[in-house]
């Protein structure tokens, strides 16, 4: 019950009232005790006039007077004259005098306090104005006992209706808040739901119907984004049933093409000059296309398996790398250099490190050897206090505008003709499943830089 927004409404609303009512019982009780005062001083002055009409009352009459009034003695003064008219013997000392026409109402909170914490019975002397202007002051001698129990009975009163109007207020606030509020959002949790367990189906899409600004604004949003969801999943789909037919197609024209380069040394051999002439030209085009072909199979895959960590030399896996996209520069004219440390390490699946190496590697070197100019790829690496970062440096011509828009976008981020720039995204996932990432730090005509950061220890980078 406490757990449910209902039921801590309920407690709060009962707490809060609670809280107003004992704010307002402190003023209230002062209210009272100057009211209580206020009646006493107005008995004793009807009981003095009684008196001043008719100065032959006899003692049983004027103790009938006090006792009515509730006082020992009253005293009037009216032109400058102080007259005790009514008097009775005193059973104690006087312990205070009040005067009520100064009083402010802190030093009226402060006495009735006071009075309420105080037990016992003690006498006071009270001090007032006379109604109606009767003369300047009136001053009456009176019990507290009386008064206190009064104070108390009232007190308690006052709590009693307070919890009472709190009880009530919280139990219609409570069925307000179940009506507008709670049912409403366990209607939008039902929706939630009721999606999670079946995404595909639109009707299980929510309609905003709240009366609520905010909860029709939520409902709103929710409907959005389920909307959205549910489209995205249905291209996911798709994609996926495309990237399958992508990757049965990529397999067998891999194999096609294979099977045409083993024919290609024959056309070489070829006597006629434009079959020499053309022939380089088919070949590089069927090794291109073999090349995406595998890039596509590679990038296909369900998932890339959850790499094996282990410290690896990185010193080996560059030089490897290195002599690896050396053999593949026919030429020569790229130059592919590893300078790493011999006894540096990192932790990560030896594998997966050298193909986001290889990937990069290669990329750079295609992009020179595209411009038909001479020139170097570096690879280099530091250790840093909270990860291993290595660099890929080269002296091409840098990535054009659109390549670096998508650099990491498989398809897309292809720097060169004919490339599909799945290199980097391989890259990058594979990189990510180190915790880590690969960046561009740098492009232009005088070269790019490439990193790769991969943390060290366990947590993400």
């Amino acid at each position: 019950m406490l757990n449910t927004l209902s039921g801590r409404f309920l407690v709060l609303t009962t707490v809060f009232v609670m809280l107003a009512e004992v704010l307002i019982f402190v003023p209230s009780i002062s209210r009272f005790r100057l009211d209580y005062l206020s009646d006493r001083l107005e008995r004793a002055q009807l009981a003095s006039l009684a008196l001043l009409a008719d100065d032959m009352l006899d003692s049983e009459l004027e103790k009938e007077l006090l006792a009515n009034a509730g006082v020992f003695n009253v005293v009037l003064r009216r032109d400058e004259m102080r007259q005790l008219v009514l008097s009775s013997p005193i059973p104690q000392p006087i312990e205070g005098t009040f005067d009520l026409r100064m009083a402010g109402p802190f030093t009226l909170i402060s006495d009735a306090m006071t009075r309420m914490v105080t037990p016992g019975n003690r006498i006071i002397r009270v001090i007032g104005a006379p109604v109606r202007d009767a003369g300047l002051l009136i001053e009456i001698t009176m019990e507290t006992a009386p008064l206190r129990s009064a104070m108390i009975d009232y007190g308690v009163r006052i709590l009693i209706l307070s919890a009472v109007i709190s009880v009530f207020t919280a139990l219609l606030l409570f069925m307000a808040v179940r009506v507008f509020l709670v049912r409403p959002i366990k209607g939008v949790v039902g929706y939630m739901q009721r999606y999670a367990a079946a995404p595909e189906d639109a009707r299980g899409i929510i309609q905003p119907n709240a009366g609520v600004t905010e909860l029709r604004e939520a409902e709103e949003a929710l409907m959005k984004l389920q909307t959205e969801l549910t489209h995205a999943l249905k291209q996911k789909e798709r994609l996926a049933q495309l990237g399958g037919a992508v990757a049965k197609v990529s397999h067998d024209l891999r194999n096609i093409l294979t099977s045409a380069q083993l024919f290609t040394d024959r056309i070489e051999t070829s006597e006629d000059p434009l079959v020499r002439r053309l022939a380089p030209k088919l070949v590089n085009s069927i090794t291109r296309a073999v090349s995406l072909c595998e890039g596509t199979l590679a990038f296909g895959r369900a998932e890339e398996p959850a790499p094996t960590f282990a410290f690896v030399s990185l010193h080996e896996i560059a030089c490897d790398v290195a002599e690896s996209e050396t053999l593949a520069a026919s030429g020569g004219e790229v130059e592919i250099v590893a300078s790493v440390p011999a006894g540096l390490t990192v932790r990560a699946d030896q594998e997966q490190l050298y193909r986001i190496v290889m990937n990069l590697v290669r990329n750079a070197r295609q992009a020179i050897a595209a411009t038909g100019k001479p020139g170097q790829v570096k690879i280099t690496a530091s250790e840093e206090d909270d990860a291993w970062i290595i660099r890929i440096t080269d002296t091409g011509p840098g990535l054009p505008k659109k390549a670096q828009d998508n650099l990491f976008t498989p398809f897309q981020g292809g720097a060169r003709k004919g490339g599909s720039g799945l290199g980097l995204a391989i890259a990058q996932e594979l990189a990510r499943g180190h915790g880590g990432a690969v960046y561009m730090r740098q492009t232009g005509p005088e070269g790019t830089v490439f990193e790769i950061c991969l943390p060290k220890g366990d947590g993400a980078f």
